[in-house]
């Protein structure tokens, strides 16, 4: 039996962490490893404990989700940098989910931005809270839950597209096409039915999309497919 994946907490009220402590530990293959209440012991605590995700608040005392988040990954690819890439689990770099609710709208794209891997509604049931953790950690259909899709284009509705950035003219037709039903929340399972290709030929499109975009993940992906005006809100 491999691993239960390592999880960290971090939100300053501490209802919201016990609860989420509670839904994670029920897991047999999820455990919370460490608990912070500000961006600040949210950065200290990851520079120290390995994890695998981090479910991140957005508003926080002293720093807040997003600038918390892009320390902690902006550490984690320094610390494996200097040690010639990750040698042990504790060199990995954690993928964050940012908690919100969808009052704080305006704060998710800067999220995204900051490297964040998905995002949840913190009323979310517990069945879609551990479904977005999975998925996120195996790295696919990070935008699929319907209340990600939804906020994801909530917050993008008003972009104003910028001139395609080259890096689109070097996607195929079919990697546009892939990308296109993954900004729809589509998994990969779903474009392989969709295409008639198989998951394994879908998640190879996927990979050489996001290497070709500069993009750590499905997210950021779907983020520069809108602001490059490749995606339309609607």
């Amino acid at each position: 039996m491999s691993e239960p994946l390592r999880i960290v907490l971090v939100d300053d009220q501490q209802l919201v962490s016990a609860g989420l402590r509670m839904i994670i530990d029920s897991q047999d293959d999820m455990k919370v490893v460490g608990i912070a209440t500000t961006g600040v012991e949210a950065v200290t605590l990851l520079n120290r404990v390995a994890a695998d995700i981090v479910l991140m608040d957005v508003r926080m005392p002293d720093m807040d989700g997003i600038e918390a988040t892009r320390q902690i990954l902006a550490n984690a690819v320094a610390r494996n940098a200097a040690s010639g890439g990750p040698t042990s689990p504790n060199d990995l770099t954690p993928k964050i989910i940012i908690l919100t609710t969808f009052d704080l709208d305006e704060y998710l794209l800067a999220a995204i931005h900051a490297g964040a891997s998905g995002f949840l509604v913190k009323n979310a049931p517990p069945p879609d809270l551990l479904a977005a953790i999975r998925t996120v950690h195996s790295g696919d259909a990070v935008i699929a839950p319907s209340s990600t899709k939804r906020l994801l284009e909530h917050v993008i509705t008003g972009v104003q597209p910028e001139a395609p950035a080259e890096e689109f003219n070097l996607l195929t037709d079919r990697e546009r096409e892939v990308l296109l039903l993954v900004a729809k929340g589509m998994s990969n399972q779903e474009i392989s039915h969709e295409l008639f290709l198989s998951e394994t030929t879908v998640k190879t499109h996927v990979s050489k999309i996001l290497e070709k975009l500069g993009c750590r993940d499905r997210v950021q992906a779907v983020v520069a497919a809108y602001e490059g005006g490749l995606v339309h809100p609607g």
